[in-house]
Parts: structure tokens; sequence; C-alpha cells
């Protein structure tokens, strides 16, 4: 099943004579829990395309789908209440409230739309169980580690029971060892907890975690490879040999 389908997707900034393709005719298809990763050097088009999937930016032309609905014909307020009821998130800067202990960051946005109490303290009990974190949620983001805010933020993009989740450049932030307890988190969630994920990532090591990589140059698809059967490390491998055709800085974020 297609959770995400995205057809002839353009978006072209500027006028006239000064036109710039951010991205310039493409589409693909993601599965029902599938972990796709996007890569591609810094003004490839990969964030302007995380952004329209994400209904933070609109599209020139095109469509994307998600879920059976496309949402390039939503209006605002459908838009806002689809990325709430659809979409989950995980941010680089993980975007936790420090005023608020990690059970409430998790539950923000059930309390936000009023939810039951006894169902949001169900909900949040059994997501922080299943990534590790249960013995934290009383405490506050600035007395937990990096990877400890990461796994909230997953569990806070997970609540909601999302059809799609898309990550932003998540390791980012991060040293290699909570880089690296992440993105076990994020194969944990794709494999054990069917969660469908899209990550933004200009990291060989972070994409060598996914299923399958789309490699984004001048607003086009350059390559695609599918790990298969293959170990993380000769994926790792054939993603360095793809990078390395497609040239740029993949260190700027």
């Amino acid at each position: 099943m297609e959770i995400l389908k995205v057809s002839n997707l353009k978006k072209y900034y500027g006028c006239n004579n000064n036109i710039t393709k951010a991205l310039n005719n493409i589409s693909f298809t993601v599965s029902d829990n599938e972990f796709l990763a996007i890569m591609g050097s810094s003004g490839s088009g990969k964030t302007t395309l995380l952004n329209t999937i994400a209904t933070i930016d609109t599209v020139t032309s095109g469509n994307i789908i998600i879920n059976g609905v496309d949402i390039t014909n939503l209006n605002e307020e459908e838009l806002s209440n689809f990325r709430k009821d659809k979409l989950g998130f995980v941010f680089q800067d993980f975007n936790l409230l420090d005023t608020l202990t990690i059970r409430e960051n998790i539950a923000l946005s059930l309390i936000i739309n009023k939810e039951d109490k006894n169902k949001i303290d169900k909900l949040v009990d059994d997501i922080s169980r299943k990534l590790g974190i249960e013995e934290i949620l009383e405490k506050y983001p600035y007395e937990v580690s990096g990877g400890q805010k990461q796994r909230c933020a997953s569990a806070r993009a997970l609540i909601n029971n999302p059809k799609l989740i898309l990550a932003d450049e998540p390791t980012g932030a991060l040293d290699s060892k909570n880089a690296r307890i992440l993105l076990e988190t994020f194969k944990e969630m794709n494999e054990k907890l069917k969660a469908t994920i899209l990550m933004v990532t200009h990291d060989a090591y972070s994409a060598s975690y996914a299923g399958r990589v789309l490699f984004i140059k001048d607003g086009k698809i350059f390559n695609e490879l599918v790990k298969g059967e293959k170990s993380r490390k000769d994926f790792y491998d054939e993603i360095i040999e793809v990078l390395t055709l497609l040239g740029g800085d993949l260190n700027k974020c």
C-alpha cells in the first residue's frame, strides 16, 4: 500500500528571467512501513521537497497524495488538521519545551486537543515503554541526555499513530553516540512499531539505516539505491559511491 505518492512535482522561486527550479518534475512513492532516506548536496532541493510534503510549503505544480488525500488541493484549515492528524515530525533541534516534563512534551498535542487524561496517560506510557524512556517521564528536557531528548521527540511524533513520520536532519545536533542511538530508535520504530519514515539527511551513515535512498541533484532524482538483503556496511559503501558521483558539498545541511 502506498502511503505517499509524489507526482510530477515542481517548485519554482522567482519570476521572469530569474527563476530557480528548486524541484523539477520529481515523482516517487513511499510504501506503508517503509524507511526512506533522501540525500543531496546543499541547494539540491531535498529540504524543499520535505517542506512541501510536510505541508509547510506549497508547490508550483504536481500532486502530493498522503494516505489517499491529495494535500495540494487542501485549504489552510484542512492542511492544519491533516498535519495534526496524519503527520509526525522529528526535528534536528528536538523542539522540546523546557518548562514541560518529558511526559507533558510527548502528550502536548493530545493535551491541546483536550483528549481524556486517562487516554493520554495510557498512550504516553505505552509509547514511552516501547522506546525505553519510561523512567524519565517526570524529568525535564534539560535533565536528560541528547539521545533521551530525541527518543522523547520520536515518542511525540508517534503518539497520534501518524501515517507518515518526517525527519529533517535528525542527527545533525547529536554526537556520534547519540546519533547512533537515535538511528537505532528509528530502525526500531520502523521494524517493530511499523512506522513509515521519510528522512532527509546529508549523512551517509544515517542514510545506511534506511531501506531505500533517493539522491536529489538540481531538483531532480539523480539515483536510487535499495538495501534489500545487504548488510548496513555494504549499503553504506554503495551510498558513498553514489555520493562521489553526485558531487557537491554534502557536509552542509
